[in-house]
């Protein structure tokens, strides 16, 4: 098994926790209040624009010109999404340039960076790599029951077979780069666990 297949299963009912919680079971089956959609909106714009500069710090502390390329693609990933945050964003006017962070949030935030700024590009990856397995994961999930059409194009995203090659890329990265150690798994439940508290948090 693969490092990123073992910490996927190691961490699997963390995901499933995030599954079952009322954000996410809303964002399926529409129940989810537009005003707890709308405070996500802005928060996930923030988290993302952290989540790119992450990535270019990745960019910055590989040698590899494979690699060079893998970071830039996977960042490209990311300006989509903030593509269509930006799409919600007009449609329920939610000011993404003034954003002021939740807790949750800017935990997320902080703990991110403070990793990718140390320059362990392994533990760097497995800090990422649980955002994007989780939200290809819950994506496929919503999207393998009925789904309700308010919030349809969300789970249509990250359902994508696109969204996960992405997170294919991520994982494979993770296993060229990082190595088991206690950081690593450290890092990847860590991030799960700050990925539970921002979908909880905009409830």
């Amino acid at each position: 098994m693969s490092l990123a297949a073992a910490l996927w299963a190691a961490n699997r009912e963390g995901a499933e926790r995030i599954l079952a919680n009322g954000f996410v079971r809303g964002l399926g089956d529409g129940s989810l209040p537009v005003e707890s959609f709308k405070s996500y909106v802005g928060q996930d714009a923030y988290f993302l624009d952290a989540f790119a500069r992450a990535y270019a710090f990745c960019l910055a502390h590989t040698t590899s010109r494979e690699d060079l390329r893998d970071f830039a693609e996977l960042i490209a990933g990311v300006l989509e999404e903030l593509k269509l945050h930006k799409g919600y964003a007009e449609r329920w006017q939610v000011p993404l340039a003034a954003v002021t962070p939740m807790a949750a949030t800017q935990a997320y935030v902080d703990f991110l960076l403070d990793t990718a700024r140390r320059g362990d590009l392994g533990e760097t990856i497995a800090a990422m790599t649980p955002c994007m397995r989780l939200y290809a994961f819950l994506g496929r999930s919503l999207s393998a029951g009925q789904v309700a059409p308010s919030y349809a194009d969300w789970v249509t995203t990250y359902a994508d077979p696109g969204f996960e090659a992405l997170a294919v890329r991520l994982e494979a990265l993770l296993d060229k780069h990082a190595t088991d150690t206690a950081a690593v798994r450290a890092n990847y439940t860590r991030a799960m666990d700050l990925e539970y508290g921002f979908f909880d948090a905009n409830l």
